[in-house]
C-alpha cells in the first residue's frame, strides 16, 4: 500500500465517523438500512453475473478464493487427486494452503476440505505426494498405506527479516487416502543451505533403482535428491548451467522417464516452469530431453544441440499454462504421463476480472515423446475420458471455404463448451484464421500463418482487456515444429479459455479471455482466394 492509498483511507474513514455522528435519527437509519441492502443485492448480482459469464464449463476452479499452482496429484484406488495452491480468504495471491479436489476420470471434480495449513513454520508452497506403498517411511498403522507429501514450508517472517534461508522441504503423512495430513515431528527434512528460491519438491518412484527420486528447484539450477525413507535425503547432482531458457527463476519441476513412441527407446524428461521468461512473455514452461544413471541427468546430445540453435521446447507456447506437473502412480496405457497445469500468467493473475474465484486448471492431458525431424519432443493432448462428455455434433468433409465462412454458430451448437477437430490440407502459404465473435463486437483470433510457419492467438478485442496493460500487448506466436504439409488442429472452447493443439500435440498453446457476452459465430478465412478444409468436426460437451 503506498502514501497516496493511505492518505485515501483516512480521509474515507474521517467521512465515517462524521456521517456516523450525524445519522442519530431513524429514518436516516433505516435509509443506510435499506442502502446497505440494496448495496448486497446489487454486489450480489454482480457476483452471479460474473459467475453466468466466466465460471468454466469443465476446468476445474476451487468455489471461492485464489488459486494457482498444482501440487500433490497422486492416483490411488480409483480417485485422482488433486492439491493446489490457496488461498481461502481473498481472490488475490495470499498465505497459501494446499486446497484439494478429486475426480474419477479427470474432468468431473469435486472439491474437499483444505488438506494443509499453514503453521508456525510458515507458508505451505508446492510440492508433491506419493503413494508409499511398500511402508518405505514407516508411517502406516493398521497396514494403512501412508500417502506422503513433501512441499516447502515458507517462512514469511524470515523473508520480511531479509534471510535467505526462508525456504525448507518437509513432509506429512496421510492414512486415509489423502483427505487428511500429519505433519512430521521432525520437519524439515531438507534445511535451506543458504539459498534463494530453494522450493517446490517433485518426489518419483525410481523403479529400477528402488529409490525416491526428487528435484527440486534452486535459484536457476535443479537439484536431484535421493531417498530410501522419504526422510533422510542426499543431494546427487545439479543440472542446468548454461543450458534452457534462464530470463526467470526456475521453479515447479518435474523429473519422469517416457518411452518414444514408436521405438524400444526410453528417455528422462525433466519439466522446469520459469517466471519470467516464456516464450510469449511472463510464465511458461520449459523441457529438457535426456539419460539418468540414477545420479545425474544428462542432456541427449541432439536435443542440446536443437536447442542452442533455437529454444522452442516448451511444454505449451500460450500464455496460460504455468507449474504444470505430473500425477504420481499413474501411467497411460502407453506409459505416458498425466499433466495438468495453473491456467494463468503472473503478469496478470492477480487482476483477472472473476469475482468470487480467481483461476482455473487446463484441461488433463496425456504426455508422450516423439522422435521429431531434428530432436526428441514431448507432445500434449486432452485426456481420453473428454470424449466420453461429446454430445451433439456437427461434422463435415470437403468443404470448400471463399472469403470469410461461418462454420458454426449458437443457433446449432453452444460455443462455450465444445471441442473442435479439424484438418486443411496443403498449407503451404497463406494466413488462416478462425474467429470467435459476438453482436457486441469480441473477437478472438487464432490460427496458422503458413509463410512464416507459426501458429497465433490474437485476444485484443476478445472482451475485457483493461484490468492489466500485459494482457493484451501481444499477440503470441509459436513456431511450427512438424514437416507435414497438412494441419491438423484439435480446439477445446470453455467461457474463458481456448486450449489449441496441432499436429497431433506437437505445438501446443493456451490462453484465457473474457469476454462482455457469449461468442456466437466461429467463421474461417485466408488470404489465399480458396481453400479446402478435409473433416471438420464440432462436438458440443454435455456437463450436468
Amino acid at each position: 500500500m503506498n502514501k497516496n492509498d493511505i492518505r485515501m483511507n483516512h480521509t474515507f474513514l474521517s467521512f465515517f465517523m462524521v456521517f456516523t455522528s450525524l445519522c442519530l435519527t431513524s429514518s436516516c437509519k433505516n435509509g443506510a438500512k435499506e442502502s446497505s441492502e440494496s448495496n448486497t443485492i446489487q454486489n450480489q448480482t454482480v457476483v452471479d453475473d460474473n459467475e453466468k459469464l466466466y465460471r468454466p464449463n469443465f476446468h476445474f476452479t476451487p468455489k471461492e478464493g485464489w488459486m494457482n499452482d498444482p501440487n500433490g496429484m497422486f492416483y490411488y484406488n480409483g480417485y485422482y487427486h488433486l492439491y493446489f495452491q490457496h488461498y481461502p480468504d481473498s481472490t488475490v495471491w495470499g498465505p497459501m494452503h494446499w486446497g484439494h479436489a478429486t475426480s474419477t476420470d479427470l474432468i468431473s471434480w469435486k472439491e474437499q476440505p483444505i488438506a494443509l495449513y499453514p503453521d508456525e513454520m510458515g507458508f505451505i508452497f508446492s510440492g508433491s505426494a506419493v503413494v508409499d506403498a511398500q511402508n518405505t517411511s514407516g508411517f502406516s498403522e493398521e497396514n494403512k498405506t501412508p500417502v506422503i507429501a513433501m512441499f516447502t514450508h515458507h517462512d514469511m517472517e524470515a523473508e520480511k527479516a531479509g534471510r535467505i534461508d526462508d525456504e525448507t522441504q518437509s513432509i506429512a503423512y496421510s492414512l486415509d487416502e489423502g483427505l487428511n495430513f500429519t505433519k512430521y515431528k521432525e520437519n524439515p527434512v531438507i534445511k535451506n543451505p543458504n539459498i534463494p528460491d530453494f522450493r517446490d519438491p517433485k518426489v518419483n518412484w525410481d523403479e529400477e533403482r528402488e529409490q525416491w527420486t526428487m528435484v527440486l528447484a534452486a535459484g536457476q539450477e535443479i537439484k536431484f535428491y535421493a531417498s530410501k525413507d522419504l526422510k533422510k535425503w542426499e543431494l546427487l547432482s545439479t543440472f542446468g548451467d548454461g543450458i534452457g531458457n534462464h530470463d526467470g527463476v526456475w521453479e515447479c519441476p518435474d523429473f519422469f522417464p517416457l518411452p518414444v513412441e514408436d521405438t524400444e527407446e526410453t528417455k528422462w524428461v525433466l519439466l522446469v516452469s520459469i517466471n519470467p521468461g516464456g516464450p510469449n512473455s511472463g510464465s511458461a514452461t520449459q523441457y529438457f530431453v535426456g539419460d539418468f544413471d540414477g545420479k545425474t541427468f544428462k542432456i541427449d546430445e541432439d536435443f542440446q544441440k536443437a536447442q542452442a540453435k533455437e529454444h522452442t521446447f516448451w511444454v505449451d507456447h500460450g500464455r496460460d499454462n504455468y507449474a504444470g506437473v505430473t500425477w504420481s502412480n499413474v501411467t497411460t496405457s502407453k506409459g505416458g504421463r498425466l499433466f495438468i497445469g495453473w491456467m494463468s500468467n503472473w503478469l496478470y493473475a492477480n487482476q483477472v476480472p472473476t469475482e468470487a474465484w480467481r483461476s482455473a486448471t487446463t484441461i488433463a492431458r496425456e504426455l508422450g515423446l516423439i522422435k521429431g525431424t531434428d530432436t526428441y519432443r514431448l507432445i500434449s493432448n486432452p485426456v481420453k475420458e473428454l470424449n466420453d462428455y461429446r454430445a451433439k455434433k456437427i461434422s463435415d468433409t470437403a468443404m470448400s471455404i471463399k472469403g470469410k465462412t461461418v462454420l458454426a454458430t449458437t443457433n446449432t451448437i453452444d460455443l462455450s463448451k465444445t471441442e473442435i477437430n479439424f484438418e486443411i490440407p496443403d498449407v503451404t502459404n497463406g494466413m488462416y484464421t478462425f474467429t470467435l465473435s459476438n453482436s457486441l463486437g469480441d473477437a478472438l483470433k487464432f490460427g496458422y500463418d503458413a509463410s512464416e510457419k507459426q501458429f497465433f492467438v490474437n485476444r485484443n478485442k476478445s472482451g475485457k482487456i483493461d484490468f492489466s496493460d500485459k494482457f493484451s500487448d501481444r499477440i503470441s506466436r509459436a513456431p511450427r515444429t512438424a514437416g507435414s504439409n497438412d494441419l491438423m488442429g484439435k480446439v477445446l472452447l470453455d467461457k474463458t479459455s481456448i486450449e489449441l493443439f496441432y499436429d497431433n500435440g506437437q505445438t501446443v498453446m493456451t490462453e484465457i479471455f473474457f469476454r462482455n457476452a457469449p461468442f456466437e459465430t466461429l467463421s474461417i478465412e485466408s488470404d489465399n482466394e480458396n481453400f479446402e478444409i478435409n473433416h471438420l468436426e464440432i462436438h458440443e460437451l454435455k456437463f450436468n
